[in-house]
């Protein structure tokens, strides 16, 4: 099959993917065998393809295939596979498989598991035209979602749920999201359906327009320092971020109310932490098998949809770089 394969991690303009032939993989007991139909490029591809995990271990093999938000078509199955029968439509996302039998699992924390398995970071991803995925951490894709707009639900959706579920808001509450791209414009849309206000921050104008089409109330962070802005008008009772920025991260937990809740998704250092205020700051991660569950049960209702970008699988690096110059409106979506 051919794949997009990285050997040693550098920066995307180095050109450290490549387009090849692979083996295509076998299913194993308990796995299906999955035709590509659509992947999701994420950040997190970009920061692993780069080097910037590699402190962590990630990627934990090489050479390795990239993505982790994934849909397609059985190809296979494996022995003792009953859930899925060839020609089905799946979904997989990052959480490739846990142990099942940790306090984590046991606790529909599974994200936290540590024996987990993370698509396209310790094993083979969706950059590719096929892919391995457990049965048990699998997803049936309703009918009602196209392929292309489904991939990135597995991450972004799922993770975007995950953060505002988090954030503890409702109606007459007010939540600002910090970065508004593939996760952070998913996140908008979720927050909303809490009844919550939604105010968009981001230095783009193009995702500050996606934001107001969203319902979402822009807030141009090139402008004005938004946290500034924010406290003047006392504050938001809860933030969001997703910008991969250590000042946005510290901007938002300033423009916090006392006793509100900022919920980080990306790595950042915040600094000093004034406890007098009694904020809380939350860290989150994808999310359980049944948010994600509850994710495409939203898009099947029409309530949530990924704005995208498709480019074909070979141009794998043209997408990657065009994600990091910021000029991705929602999520680039590969087609094999």
């Amino acid at each position: 099959m051919k794949a997009i394969v990285l050997d040693k991690p550098g920066p995307i303009e180095s050109h450290p993917l490549r387009l090849t032939e692979v083996p295509t993989p076998l299913p194993a007991y308990g796995e299906i065998l999955v035709r590509v139909t659509a992947c999701g490029v994420c950040r997190s591809n970009l920061h692993m393809i780069e080097g910037d995990w590699m402190a962590v271990g990630v990627p934990g093999k090489s050479p390795i295939v990239p993505g982790h938000e994934i849909v397609g078509k059985v190809a296979a199955v494996g022995e003792g596979v009953t859930t899925f029968a060839v020609g089905a439509r799946v979904g997989i996302q990052p959480l490739w498989s846990s142990c099942g039998r940790c306090e984590y699992c046991l606790t529909g924390r599974e994200q936290l598991c540590p024996e987990k398995q993370i698509t396209g970071e310790t094993l083979d991803g969706g950059y590719a035209e096929y892919v391995l995925a457990k049965e048990a951490h699998a997803y049936a894709l309703p009918d009602a979602i196209g392929d292309i707009e489904a991939a990135p639900l597995f991450c972004p959706g799922v993770t975007a749920y995950a953060a505002v579920a988090k954030a503890r808001l409702g109606p007459g509450r007010r939540v600002a999201v910090f970065g508004i791209g593939g996760v952070g414009h998913m996140a908008l849309q979720i927050a909303r359906l809490t009844g919550a206000e939604t105010i968009a921050v981001s230095r783009g104008s193009r995702h500050l327009h996606l934001a107001e089409r969203l319902g979402a109330r822009p807030l141009d962070a090139s402008r004005a320092d938004p946290a500034s802005l924010l406290r003047k008008e006392g504050g938001v009772d809860a933030s969001i971020v997703f910008a991969p920025s250590t000042a946005v991260a510290r901007q938002a937990i300033a423009a916090t109310k006392p006793g509100g809740i900022i919920v980080i998704g990306v790595q950042a250092d915040l600094g000093a932490f004034a406890f007098v205020e009694e904020k809380t700051i939350a860290g989150s991660v994808i999310g359980s098998r049944q948010q994600m569950r509850e994710v495409l049960g939203l898009a099947a209702a029409g309530k949530l949809k990924a704005v995208t970008e498709t480019f074909p699988l070979t141009q794998a690096e043209a997408a990657l770089a065009s994600l990091k110059r910021g000029e991705i409106e929602g999520r680039a979506v590969l087609v094999p």
